[in-house]
Order: structure tokens, then sequence, then C-alpha cells
């Protein structure tokens, strides 16, 4: 049972699935019995314009939504959101919680030697994967990206269970989902794709799952303990 309430912040551009990702892990939570409450946070919906997204979820009823200050875990969707400070919050790690997780989507090192000295002095676990790759790789998309994102932290966190995403995907991707005008069209961009909405459904677990391996694993090497 979750002890505590946990508070993801996740920066990312337009176009990469961050506010579904917010509603997944939101939806994943409520399949498991928790409480939780995810909320975007963007400018203009347009493709690699700055866009944020809160998810909180936790043991009671939560209240509070709006900008999320001090997040338990940060995910970077896009080495944009460092390299440029294509983000809403600066610098991307402000805030994090001492002993926190930090999440980014890159197939390299982004963060320079004071970026890594205030990390360190906080104990904030790093964990650097390409996302994108795997996403091509697995799902022949780069628009799955956000797929291995929600794999990564649920790997490392276990704040939802994996058979909990994996009814999340179904009710979001499987059924008809009443979206917000720029996440209906990223889902509907998403979904043509693939032939088959079972397709799409499969190819996205494909890649939480193998992203969730991944991220276990690396979490038991560095003996990180789940939230």
């Amino acid at each position: 049972m979750l002890k505590k309430r946990t508070n993801i912040r996740m920066s990312g551009l337009g176009g990469q699935g961050v506010v579904t990702s917010a509603h997944v892990m939101a939806m994943a939570a409520n399949k498991d019995g928790k409480f939780s409450i995810s909320n975007p946070f963007f400018g203009a919906e347009k493709r690699m314009a700055p866009a944020e997204s809160y998810c909180r979820i936790g043991p009671e009823r939560i209240y509070d939504r709006g900008e999320l200050v001090f997040p338990d875990i940060i995910m970077v969707f896009h080495p944009q959101v460092i390299t440029l400070q294509k983000s809403y919050t600066a610098p991307f790690y402000s805030g994090i919680k001492k002993d926190g997780l930090l999440i980014i989507n890159s197939n390299s090192d982004l963060l320079n030697d004071e970026d890594k000295e205030h990390l360190r002095e906080l104990n904030v676990a790093v964990y650097t994967f390409d996302g994108t790759a795997l996403a091509l790789e697995i799902a022949g998309t780069e628009l799955a990206s956000n797929m291995a994102m929600i794999g990564a932290v649920t790997g490392i966190s276990k704040v939802v269970t994996m058979e909990a995403v994996d009814l999340a995907i179904q009710e979001r991707f499987g059924k008809k989902y009443v979206a917000s005008g720029g996440t209906a069209t990223l889902d509907e961009a998403i979904k043509k794709k693939f032939a088959k909405k079972e397709q799409l459904l499969q190819k996205n677990m494909a890649t939480i799952k193998k992203s969730y391996e991944l991220a276990s694993a690396w979490a038991e090497s560095r003996k990180l303990a789940a939230v």
C-alpha cells in the first residue's frame, strides 16, 4: 500500500504525449485502488512548444491542483527541455525533493557538473535512457516514446502496478476517450500508425513492459527502494 503521496512532474514538448502520460498514470492509480489527479500546464497547443503535466498519486483523496512545485519525481521527455530550457520550470529540476528521482529520455548525458553536484547533494537518483530509440525499435514510431517513459517510472518507483497500467492503456486507447483538442489529435495520430486498435494496444504495452524491465533492473542495481 502506498504510504505517502507521490508527486510527479512531466516536462516535454508538444506532441510527445506528456499530457496523455499523466492521464494514464492517474488512471492506473485508480485501478490500483489509490487516489490520483492529473492536470496539464502548457501555452500554445502546437508541436515542439513546451508542455508540462502533473500527476499526484496517494492513499487519500487529493484536492489540490495546479503547478507542481515540489515533485518527488521529474520526467524529462525531450533533451531540449534541458539543452534549450524549453520548460516552464527553470532549471528543469527546480523543487525536486531530497531522495527524489529524475528520469531523462536521451541518448547521452545532458547534465553539467553544476547539475550533477546539486542533484548529488539532494541524493536524487538519475536514470537516463533512450526511450525514443526503444519506442522506434518496439512500436515502430517515436510517438510511443511516452509509453517508454511510463514503463520507466513504473519500473523504478512501483507507484502503480503493471496490471493497472495495462488496464489504463486499454481504457485510454481501446475505448472512445474524450480528451482536449490537442490531446485527442495526438491520440488519433498514434492510432493511424497502426492498422488495428489491437495492434496499438499490443505495441504500447510491449514498449512499456520492456522499458519497465530495463528500469527495474537499473533500480535493483542501485538498490533503490520503491515509493
